[in-house]
């Protein structure tokens, strides 16, 4: 058990790594843009990458949990590894051509698409990156040191280039291609090293195992489906009912708000295979409780200082956002427990049913709420803040009412 824990805790820190840079660089990167592009150009980079996060939700099709379970058991055969491997990867392929030629149709029949369809085209490269990189396949292998430091090394050099071409606010064509470029990289470097180093072979599957994992990867799919209902739809309403100016500034706040659930990835990525094959809820809970601790006091001086932080990272010109930004603020403080309660601990044992459910019921509550406020005239940035808050209460009571069902914190 011992070399297990210290697997898990190098698999944390290597996807600590990750996250931080993950969620650093867009954050040294916002407050520059945000400056130099203006608050319209800058909402129309982040409208165009809220809609590519639906392309990223297709093409990943659930897979980040259920093929990284399936790669968390079969880590020791190599021919049930090379055979999943070789299924999911057909299957994103096959559903990133989907992908593109759904955008295509889109940008030649909705007008306010078309308008700026050098943007969208240029963000899609980043929906071809995520969907080469295998990262379900290293958090199943519990291998992400392997490919955390590449990945860093190409997120930093896309870093760089962005200041050093992006000069004025007609630059804002070159922001997406730059972003595309650091995803499209990172997907290179972790199919080489997945195939190389790791030993998974890709090939033609056959049609029986290309089913098997489309099927498997359904229930998860249509979780992540419910997720983005009151995720990427928010921005992307404020899009196209509004405009750049309100999405800049629900971005603005929503991007720090993102950074701060980013605390939970490298958690979730590191806990998810180890509970799953360790049954081990009682480190699960020790780690499950320091994250929490922490999670309470940075929300709270996020809160108080919601102000001064927006305008120190984006300029006065976003002063606007910080109201916005003490609702995110609010909904992190009980949005981070039920993000950790749920597939690292429902799901890895046996009760991702639970999981999945949570998000599609609070879904269905999002877009009815959203129905709501758009037909009786009262769809701002603040009241579709509120309605996230509504929504993400809903996930936590249902995920904290499946673990007191089934007594899973009192498991040892």
């Amino acid at each position: 058990m011992k070399s297990e824990k210290k697997t898990l805790l190098e698999n944390f820190i290597s996807l600590g790594a990750l996250q931080v840079v993950s969620y650093v660089i867009p954050l040294i990167n916002l407050p520059y843009l945000s400056r130099v592009l203006g608050v319209e150009k800058f909402g129309l980079v982040f409208f165009a990458f809220a809609f590519m996060q639906y392309f990223i939700m297709l093409t990943d099709y659930g897979f980040g949990l259920s093929a990284t379970r399936e790669i968390a058991v079969n880590r020791h055969n190599s021919n049930n590894l090379s055979n999943i491997f070789s299924a999911v990867t057909f299957i994103k392929c096959c559903l990133l051509i989907v992908s593109f030629v759904i955008l295509c149709l889109l940008l030649l029949f909705v007008p306010k698409l078309q308008e700026n369809w050098i943007v969208f085209i240029l963000s899609f490269l980043m929906v071809i990156g995520n969907a080469i990189y295998p990262v379900w396949f290293f958090q199943g292998m519990e291998r992400m040191k392997y490919i955390t430091f590449l990945n860093i090394l190409s997120k930093t050099i896309f870093l760089i280039l962005i200041f050093i071409f992006v000069k004025h606010s007609n630059d804002y064509i070159i922001v997406p291609l730059l972003n595309s470029l650091g995803f499209l990289v990172s997907g290179i470097i972790g199919m080489y090293f997945a195939i190389k180093e790791l030993g998974a072979k890709l090939y033609l599957p056959k049609w029986q195992s290309i089913k098997k994992q489309f099927k498997y990867s359904s229930e998860f799919f249509l979780s992540r489906i419910s997720v983005s209902a009151y995720t990427n739809t928010n921005s992307f309403c404020l899009g196209l009912i509004g405009s750049s100016i309100m999405v800049g500034y629900y971005v603005a706040a929503e991007k720090i708000y993102q950074a701060i659930n980013g605390i939970t990835v490298p958690l979730n990525g590191a806990l998810y295979p180890f509970v799953a094959k360790n049954k081990d809820v009682k480190t699960f809970k020790k780690i499950f409780c320091i994250a929490i601790i922490i999670n309470f006091f940075v929300c709270a001086t996020m809160f108080i200082f919601a102000k001064p932080i927006i305008c120190i990272f984006y300029g006065n010109e976003m002063t606007n956002a910080y109201k916005i930004f003490r609702i995110f603020c609010v909904i992190a403080s009980f949005d981070i427990p039920s993000i950790l309660v749920g597939y690292p601990l429902l799901g890895a044992l046996g009760h991702a049913n639970i999981a999945n459910n949570s998000v599609i019921l609070a879904s269905i509550v999002h877009i009815l709420g959203l129905t709501t406020l758009y037909f009786s005239g009262l769809m701002n940035i603040y009241t579709i803040a509120l309605m996230v808050l509504v929504t993400e209460a809903v996930v936590f009571m249902v995920r904290f009412g499946g673990i007191y069902k089934y007594r899973l914190w009192k498991t040892t």
